[in-house]
């Protein structure tokens, strides 16, 4: 404690002093107030908290430093003062952004940007160089940029809609305060530090306090700290309280001490204002776009260079007539036609179709998508760190095994055979020791269908609950536990007695009426206690037993194998005629209980209690680990029963690291970095310590500046500290990892997972148990809380990944062709011989369709069998190279060799419209076949597998017949089409048609994926990397083909001079 702070302790005023000297103090306690709360609430750190509260003087002396009363509280007139110097409880948000706002950011995308620039160049020249039709081209690449932008704005604004924050109505909740010495009900926003905040059962928590007074007070601090059991709060143990959390049972009052941002659900929420980085995909694309933008730009400067260099130094005969600025024209709009022909426009339209397509698909997959990036961004996914209460676990205390009148369990799922006058003692035991309550499952309302828990509600302690779903199952027979219970008359003049659980105790006692001179005691509590009160044991028959030594010695090894496996172990007993013993026990007190009744009683039960795994788990975790993911967990809860979850779900493997959260946040980024690859488990963590481990795989949100450093670290050097303390800085981490980090995942329900979801690359909540912080914060909603859920939205995001990649293979065919055509005619001097109409439906109606086509193919299982891929591997593969530059080069000889034999072939004129229209059909169909060809990008060969399931792929390809068939026989004038005989339609569809045997011939080339552009663990698909040189190969043996077709079309122009 400071100086300053501890100065004020020893001269503050006593409670009673006049409004005036607090008034004109406040502002000078103001820093010691911000620097007390500062080191008494402390995330996950409660003995610290504890120690440091004791420190200054108690709950007391703390109330005399903030100003306030354990009966008066505040006086009202400080109110604003307090506001003003301490802050509000009002957590700022970020404004929504309106649709031209979304529709103005979709610029910021650079395919689009190179469009754009390419189709206003396109157009200015266009309407130049052809004032009727020369507009075309340019408006139409225009048109597909605005359809895109207007695609994707719509779809953001959708989600933004769906998901924005806490209605009006969720947020306008009073709460009452007791304020010079008056209660007070007052909107919860209007709450300051000092006020005394009265608490019940079913409250929420509005900001942090300290307990003032307390009856019985329980609180659900799950969503906060990730612990799933109740915690009970008293001035002692924990008096701290936590806003975003529930009061479960009791009341009471507190001070508040953080309010707004400066509480730990505040410090959670400014979190979640900061957004992330771009997804990989972004990352991708914007690169593929640029090399795509300078290939073709390079190739369009050296058409105009070659172009000009043939007029001023070889000046041939059919440029004679021509000037050198008509010439220079010619050239420059031909190298623009380049750059619009090598931009694959279908691009940014093929990842918005396929995202969408996947988006509604994924809902019947249970995943709902917030963010469409996120949908591909899982795909390659290469590290998920799991919460683990209501995410690996069910979130609902279980009796998973037990010992019942001495006969052992290990399931608790069937009837067990013991007598029913065992039975029957077990169940009475359950039934009345117990204030918890099982109700119907809430209606789903309006719209909640696929978010909806079918459930049984828990109301009161879960561990009492765990018992009663327990007597209510099949196990017990479906027992009527609240029937058992009503008979007991509790409360009621003449009838059963009750004394609570309490966690000073760690037990709870009833005392059942069963006649005038009947009473039966029933007990129950931790085990290790209550067995050294047993003298008898009950046995299969319902008869009680005397406890031998050996009888004992086999109890205790029963809890201690309980506990080994972090299970609760919880002791069930009774006492018989316990009148014989106490008399007037209708009267009797808590402490007479403990002396006469609480001792040589009978053991009926010890019963194991946990949160068990979800069934789904186990499986889906090791699908992950096969797939390359690796797979941690990350909790609030101790470190025992965080690696026995662990052990059991596959997460936690020999040789894997556990630690707490506190051991996590003493490490410097280097040595943190070292441990990284094998840290499984993080137990006792706090929301900042997750959000500093994904921060730490992936980069994001790091601290870029020495200011933003230091706004995470206030008072500390920066110069001298910047190393050793988490979560580092944005220039040591990417020299540590070499500017390329992890993409990760992150699941969770909580609220205080919220942060992490947040910097996390994809953030999965929980629909059914998560809070509406975590489903704000995350990109994925899983619907049905099932972890096998994730591996299908793995599953789905590498489908549409590949499928972003099919596209690529089929428009840069597509692109090749047309761009080398181009380049290669105007070297020769010979106009391209498919005119720009017929260059818009190849290369932009084409692209709509191929990207509907490909963007829709449903994923198939396989694609979990391979690691994923790096965050800065290349979308384009060395197989999809070999792909691509084998059917180009395949086209390129076919165009070549129709230029050449054509009209012999087909009886038209060279160069006539008939001649061109042959071309261009032939042309078009080698696109619809390579469409197939396309549906695979590696060495599989099978195109026309799974085809009942790609309805869309089927539709599309009927559509492009039709329109191609549309625009030869009636295209006319405006395409420069003529009809076809049935005789040349069967020919140039067979041309097209050998792009399927192409493609098989071209997988047998041995050509694979680079294993450096995989990350994650080794998987299970075939990642061996063979001799990649055959691409080089490859590539010099084109060579002389397309030296081929240079001279051939050289050919040609020397045969048309003639």
């Amino acid at each position: 404690v400071t100086t300053t702070t501890t100065c004020y302790i020893m001269v503050a005023t006593r409670k009673g002093t006049k409004t005036s000297k607090d008034e004109r103090s406040l502002e000078e306690r103001a820093a010691s107030i911000k620097d007390v709360v500062k080191r008494i609430n402390e995330p996950q750190a409660l003995s610290v908290n504890l120690k440091h509260l004791q420190d200054i003087g108690g709950v007391s002396a703390l109330l005399e430093l903030l100003g306030s009363d354990e009966d008066r509280g505040v006086e009202a007139d400080s109110v604003s003062q307090r506001r003003e110097l301490l802050g509000s409880n009002v957590l700022p948000s970020t404004p929504r952004k309106s649709f031209w706002q979304l529709f103005v950011d979709t610029f910021d995308d650079a395919t689009l940007q190179i469009l754009i620039v390419a189709a206003i160049v396109s157009l200015i020249i266009g309407v130049y160089d052809d004032p009727a039709t020369g507009y075309v081209e340019g408006m139409a690449i225009l048109a597909a940029c605005l359809i895109v932008s207007v695609v994707t704005a719509m779809n953001d604004y959708q989600k933004e809609s769906q998901f924005r924050e806490l209605s009006a109505a969720n947020d306008e909740v009073d709460v009452v305060v007791v304020r010079s010495g008056q209660f007070q009900s007052i909107p919860v926003g209007q709450i300051v530090v000092g006020d005394l905040v009265c608490l019940e059962a079913g409250d929420a928590i509005p900001c942090d306090g300290v307990l003032v007074n307390y009856d019985g007070l329980d609180v659900d601090e799950s969503a906060l700290t990730g612990e799933p059991e109740d915690i009970n709060k008293d001035s002692t143990h924990d008096p701290f309280l936590l806003s975003g959390c529930t009061a479960i049972a009791g009341s009471g009052r507190f001070v508040a001490i953080a309010v707004g941002k400066h509480s730990q659900w505040g410090i959670i929420k400014s979190h979640l204002e900061k957004e992330q980085e771009e997804t990989p995909l972004q990352e991708k694309l914007d690169d593929m776009a640029a090399m795509i933008g300078y290939v073709g730009m390079a190739a369009a400067a050296a058409t105009f260079i070659a172009m000009m260099a043939i007029k001023i130094f070889l000046d041939p005969e059919h440029l004679k007539d021509v000037s050198v600025f008509k010439h220079a024209l010619d050239a420059f709009i031909i190298g623009v036609t380049i750059v619009v022909v090598a931009v694959p426009e279908g691009l940014p339209l093929a990842v918005t179709i396929s995202l969408a397509y996947s988006t509604k698909q994924m809902l019947h997959d249970q995943n709902l998508i917030r963010h469409l990036a996120a949908c591909e961004t899982m795909g390659n996914a290469t590290n998920i760190c799991s919460d683990k209460t209501g995410t690996l676990t069910e979130n609902r205390m279980t009796v998973v095994r037990g010992i019942f009148a001495n006969v052992r369990d290990s399931v608790c799922k069937k009837p067990l055979k013991i007598s029913p006058a065992a039975m029957d003692v077990i169940m009475e035991g359950i039934s009345c020791c117990s204030t918890a309550k099982i109700l119907p499952a809430v209606p789903p309302q309006d719209g909640e269908q696929f978010m909806y828990d079918s459930r049984p509600q828990l109301i009161g302690s879960k561990t009492e609950a765990a018992m009663l779903l327990l007597a209510q199952s099949e196990w017990g027979s479906h027992d009527d536990t609240e029937l058992r219970r009503q008979n007991a008359n509790f409360g009621k003049e003449g009838g059963s007695r009750l004394f609570p659980f309490s966690s000073n105790r760690k037990r709870m006692t009833v005392l059942v009426n069963k006649g005038e001179t009947d009473w039966t005691m029933y007990h129950k509590g931790a085990a290790e206690l209550i067995l050294e009160n047993c003298t008898k044991y009950m046995d299969i028959d319902g008869h009680e037993q005397p406890m031998t030594a050996d009888q004992r010695e086999f109890f205790e090894g029963v809890i201690q194998e309980f506990a080994s496996d972090a299970l609760r172990c919880i002791a069930l007993c009774h006492r018989s005629q316990v009148q014989k013993v106490a008399r007037n026990v209708s009267d009797i007190s808590l402490a007479e209980v403990e002396k006469k009744l609480e001792k040589e009683m009978c053991l009926d039960a010890l019963v194991g209690i946990a949160d068990p795994l979800r069934a789904d788990v186990i499986d889906a975790v090791a699908t992950c680990q096969r797939a390359g993911i690796f797979v941690r967990m990350v909790t609030g809860d101790n470190l025992e029963t965080a690696r026995a979850i662990a052990k059991q779900a596959g997460i936690l493997k020999e040789g894997g690291l556990s630690m707490t959260g506190e051991e996590f946040r003493k490490l410097p980024p280097a040595e943190l970095d070292s441990i990284l690859p094998k840290l499984q488990v993080l137990a006792r963590s706090s929301p900042e310590d997750k959000h500093i481990l994904v921060q730490r795989l992936n980069g994001g949100l790091m601290p870029e500046t020495k200011e933003e450093w230091l706004e995470v670290h206030p008072g500390r050097d920066f110069e001298t500290e910047r190393d050793l303390l988490l979560p580092g800085y944005k220039e040591e981490w990417e020299k540590s990892r070499g500017g390329v980090g992890e993409v990760v995942g992150v699941t969770g329900d909580g609220t205080n997972d919220g942060p992490a979801l947040k910097a996390a690359d994809v953030g999965l909540s929980m629909g059914l148990s998560g809070t509406d912080v975590a489903k704000k914060a995350s990109d994925i909603i899983i619907m049905d809380d099932k972890f096998s859920s994730i591996v299908k939205a793995v599953l789905w995001g590498r489908s549409v990944f590949d499928n972003i990649r099919k596209f690529l293979q089929f428009q840069l065919t597509v692109n090749v062709v047309a761009l080398t055509i181009t380049f290669l005619s105007a070297l020769v001097g010979y106009d391209p011989p498919l005119n720009a109409v017929m260059m818009l439906w190849v290369n932009l109606i084409m692209d709509t369709m191929g990207a509907l086509a490909l963007g829709t193919e449903p994923p198939k299982l396989e694609l979990l069998d391979r690691r994923p891929y790096k965050r800065d591997a290349s979308l384009i593969s060395l197989p999809m190279w070999r792909n691509i530059l084998i059917q180009a080069t395949y086209q390129l000889g076919l165009l070549v060799f129709l230029l050449n034999k054509g009209p012999e072939l087909f009886n038209c004129e060279d160069g006539s419209t008939h001649h061109f229209t042959i071309i261009f059909n032939a042309f078009v169909f080698c696109q619809v076949f390579n469409e197939f060809n396309a549906r695979e990008i590696g060495d599989h060969f099978a195109p026309m597998s799974a085809l009942s399931s790609s309805p869309m792929f089927l539709m599309v390809i009927a559509f492009t017949i039709f329109a191609q068939w549309s625009i030869v026989e009636y295209g006319g004038d405006f395409t420069q089409t003529t009809p076809l005989s049935a005789a040349e339609w069967r020919t140039t569809v067979g041309y097209g048609a050998m792009s399927i045997p192409i493609g098989f011939i071209m997988r047998l080339v041995p050509v694979s994926e680079d294993p450096n552009s995989f990350a994650g663990l080794p998987g299970k698909g075939g990642t061996q990397k063979k001799d990649s040189s055959w691409l080089g190969a490859l590539v010099i043996a084109l060579v002389p083909f397309l030296a081929a077709i240079v001279y051939q079309l050289a050919w040609e122009v020397e045969e048309l001079k003639h």
